[in-house]
């Protein structure tokens, strides 16, 4: 298992680097003199020249790559033209604020593919299981941010019962940021009013995020489950006279959610990609948002920072995701090694 990991760790370090590269070529190629759009229209060529010269633009490519990312490695981002702060400053303000709305996202992801998945499995065929099938059809029909958009057009018009605009009601004090999670903050500060009104502010944004890939996985399980259903070992366990929902959740479930554990690690990492819409559309003031801004005004620091931190997020998920699949079936870490 070690040695499986430790490869694992070796691709994802050239992933990373893979990707820096990409990033550093794109912020070069865009049109435009990269000095110039950092300082603005208006900066004298006296400082725009003083600029260049520091950010290496007259170097070679590979020597701009090298001081990048040098730089990069030691945390310096550059600055950002939208907020004037240290990139690095900006995405760890923004980030936990994304970072929140995705765990959870993810654990209604995770808990409602599995409940769902099973659920339709234990009643093939009935009533129950044709009415998960076909909202699974629809929720992976329609897309996350038009979800989001019927959402704020729904709760926030017709029938105004949840809130749907921003992170916390203008009635509660905002908690002190200690890690940045504001219902763990408020939890901190003792404030459960409050607390509710953060969860009560997450829930449809999150919901529009982990709809569609919670259907696509509770299909998946369900299909699993019910291939697995006369398998020998289940006989056995029905002749031992075990209850049925035992046999269910600890014999049947177990080698069914194999198959969507691979692509359940990708969806998890996709709800960061989908947050930029539903961060815009649900006013949720995160990293997504944040690099929307960036991407709309060129700020090609904000963007090269925050395209860095999804990719590493990416990478870290699908190492964990591999780790998993390799703790639950063995043939995949002896394969690989």
């Amino acid at each position: 298992m070690l040695k499986y990991i430790g490869k694992r760790l070796l691709i994802s370090v050239f992933v990373i680097f893979g990707l820096s590269i990409v990033i550093f070529v794109i912020s070069r190629v865009v049109p435009g003199d990269p000095a110039r759009l950092a300082l603005g229209a208006r900066a004298t060529p006296e400082a725009v020249a003083a600029l260049t010269e520091q950010m290496h633009l007259n170097d070679s490519f590979p020597q701009q790559y090298f001081y990048w990312l040098k730089s990069a490695l030691h945390g310096d981002l550059g600055q950002s033209l939208i907020t004037q702060n240290a990139v690095k400053a900006d995405i760890l303000t923004y980030l936990p604020r994304t970072l929140e709305l995705v765990v959870i996202a993810g654990l209604m992801l995770v808990i409602g593919s599995i409940l769902l998945g099973t659920l339709a499995a234990a009643f093939q065929d009935s009533f129950l299981d044709n009415l998960i099938r076909v909202l699974s059809y629809v929720g992976v029909a329609v897309p996350s941010f038009v979800l989001a958009v019927l959402f704020v057009l729904y709760f926030g018009y017709i029938n105004p019962i949840i809130p749907v605009i921003g992170r916390l009601g203008s009635e509660y004090v905002t908690p002190a940021a200690v890690t940045g999670f504001m219902s763990i903050d408020c939890l901190l500060a003792g404030d459960l009013p409050a607390f509710w009104n953060v969860l009560g502010h997450a829930f449809l944004p999150a919901l529009a995020l982990a709809a569609g890939p919670m259907f696509q996985e509770a299909r998946i399980i369900r299909s699993a489950m019910t291939d697995n259903k006369g398998r020998d070992y289940l006989l056995l366990m029905k002749s031992y006279g075990l209850p049925r929902w035992k046999i269910i959740g600890k014999y049947l479930l177990k080698p069914s959610v194999i198959p969507a554990v691979s692509t359940l690690g990708m969806d998890l990492a996709t709800l960061m990609g989908n947050a930029f819409m539903i961060e815009t559309i649900f006013n949720w003031p995160g990293l997504s948002k944040y690099g929307m801004t960036a991407m709309l005004n060129k700020d090609l620091n904000a963007i090269a920072g925050v395209i860095i931190v999804y990719g590493i997020v990416f990478v870290l998920v699908n190492l964990v995701v591999d780790v998993i699949s390799a703790y639950l079936d063995p043939r995949i870490r002896l394969k690989a090694v």
